[in-house]
């Protein structure tokens, strides 16, 4: 293979990377912890956040409100990042075109 048949093939596959991330970047993800819906997109954004718990939050309840908000965010960027992988993993070998 020449030199710049392979230059032609390294950029044909840096627009597929760049495409696949764009399509993963524009998805949502949810996040869910027991009284907290969130939602991101593909760049971590936060979109929206629902309190999904009923009734009135005590004082004591905002640390775990706190730490209910905490798991949610984890959640969705775990999502992200498993779709990321997934739409990605088979470049994964070539860590300088990504």
């Amino acid at each position: 293979m020449n030199m710049q048949a392979m230059m032609q093939q390294a950029q044909r596959l840096q627009r597929e990377i760049m495409k696949k991330k764009e399509e993963v970047e524009k998805k949502t993800f949810t996040g869910k912890s027991e009284w907290i819906e969130l939602t991101m997109n593909g760049k971590k954004e936060v979109l929206s956040l629902k309190i999904t718990k009923d009734g009135t939050i005590e004082n004591d309840d905002k640390e775990i409100l706190e730490d209910m908000l905490i798991l949610a965010i984890k959640d969705a960027m775990k999502n992200v990042d498993t779709e990321t992988e997934k739409a990605l993993g088979q470049y994964a070998s070539l860590g300088g075109l990504m």
